[in-house]
């Protein structure tokens, strides 16, 4: 078997996002066009399989056939001050926010201001939805999404870490009369046992990740499965990789949600010459052109460390 030519990207974001300042990963080509392989630093195999599998799923097999030509998406907007996050959503062109709530070393109401002005950005008819990436316990959670709940959310995204609480957070927002939804998404790419959330009835969304669970074919055969809502959303990758999130999202039969897949303006550069960003709210269906190899090539040193994480897969076809 001929092993990938493994072409590495390093690339500024234009803020501190996830903990991260720099989005690195690589790119492969294949027949079909080109993948993105970009898990984060402290990933290691197995849970950097399915990403490969996706890479690979791009570059050699392509996507299945789209049933729309355009999908809609949210603006992200980081844990920010209030009056950037105003600015952001205000000129974003879209009509759903998803802000990132519970970064260490901000408070409560730092969060509940930064909610406050995307609200008063986007209007009545705007939607919010926040992000803790499992951050709470259940009794903070709740305490939270009591004082969170009157800005109207859309959902709320992993505000716990385990299935085990989210399902007992939900119960108690039903108790308490909070109409908060509750979206899961590392119990879903991380738990390593997905169909757990829908089992014990933990969340009333599901949020898919094309890159960590494998694939746009391997995303669609477990939305059936799971048999809830679904939004798809994004890994920060490059437009490369948001290009199989948007084939995942038009090949879905129904997409109640706007996605989380207008992330590509966190970078401050990217691989493709036309980056796939939003127009108006939504991004189209299109093939990712990417320009000069040499214009994004982080380099030999990078390409052999990206080659050392390739080689402790035990699966890794091509």
């Amino acid at each position: 078997m001929t092993a990938p030519v493994l072409v590495p990207f390093d690339l500024p974001m234009r803020v501190r996002f996830r903990g991260i300042t720099r989005r690195r990963g690589v790119l492969v080509q294949g027949p079909a066009g080109w993948g993105e392989w970009s898990p984060f630093a402290e990933y290691v195999t197995p849970e950097i399989d399915p990403w490969w599998r996706c890479a690979r799923e791009a570059a050699v097999e392509g996507w299945p056939a789209a049933v729309r030509s355009s999908v809609p998406v949210n603006v992200t907007i980081p844990a920010v001050s209030p009056w950037d996050a105003h600015a952001r959503a205000a000129a974003s062109g879209c009509s759903t926010a998803k802000i990132k709530v519970a970064e260490p070393g901000q408070s409560a109401a730092e969060d509940e201001a930064r909610v406050e002005a995307v609200r008063d950005a986007l209007g009545a008819s705007g939607r919010v939805r926040i992000d803790a990436n499992g951050a709470w316990t259940v009794a903070e959670a709740l305490r939270r999404l009591r004082s969170l709940a009157r800005y109207g959310l859309e959902y709320a995204e992993q505000p716990c870490r385990s299935v085990e609480e989210l399902r007992e957070l939900r119960l108690a927002l039903a108790r308490a009369g909070v109409e908060v939804p509750i979206a899961a998404d590392e119990s879903i790419r991380r738990s390593g046992d997905p169909e757990r959330v829908a089992a014990l009835e933990a969340a009333d969304v599901a949020v898919l990740k094309v890159q960590p669970l494998g694939g746009v074919r391997a995303c669609l055969e477990l939305a059936e499965r799971l048999g809830m809502p679904v939004v798809v959303s994004s890994a920060l990758e490059t437009s490369v990789g948001i290009a199989a999130g948007v084939s995942l999202a038009a090949a879905l039969p129904e997409l109640p949600y706007a996605c989380g897949l207008n992330t590509v303006s966190l970078l401050d550069a990217d691989v493709a010459l036309d980056p796939l960003v939003a127009v108006d709210g939504a991004i189209g269906v299109r093939s990712v052109e990417v320009r000069d190899v040499a214009a994004w090539d982080a380099g030999p040193l990078a390409a052999d460390e990206w080659r050392r994480r390739w080689l402790t897969m035990e699966d890794r076809p091509w």
